[in-house]
């Protein structure tokens, strides 16, 4: 298998398990409950990418902490979510309009069986 088609199914593979672990948990990665920890999205998703990374280097980098690299590969993408959210937070206080480098719309995308996945506005 050549490179880009390689690229493509990793790809695809992080994005479905994104899509299965919003729908178990709901959103609540990009907004989370405050039930037990206050911290905020962005904290919050650094707080577990922290775990990731820790446990790759206690653990290591081989098929036992394959789904570790695939999760933080996940987390990565969610944090990047929430930087683009917080930026075009901040950009319509300024009354600027968004530009960011992560996306290029600001509507929200919908998976086929309807379920809002992310909303580009923040509910905090």
């Amino acid at each position: 298998m050549n490179i880009r088609a390689c690229i493509i199914e990793k790809s695809d593979e992080i994005k479905e398990l994104l899509l299965k672990k919003n729908s178990d948990y709901g959103n609540s990665a990009l907004q989370p409950g405050g039930i037990f920890s206050h911290l905020d999205r962005i904290e919050a998703l650094k707080a577990r990418i922290d775990d990731k990374l820790n446990r790759i280097k206690n653990v290591g980098v081989h098929g036992a902490t394959e789904d570790t690299v695939m999760d933080l590969a996940g987390y990565l993408i969610l944090l990047m979510i929430a930087l683009d959210n917080e930026s075009d937070n901040i950009s319509k206080h300024k009354g600027h309009e968004k530009s960011t480098s992560h996306n290029d719309t600001n509507s929200l995308d919908e998976d086929t069986v309807g379920e809002v996945w992310f909303s580009h506005q923040s509910n905090t």
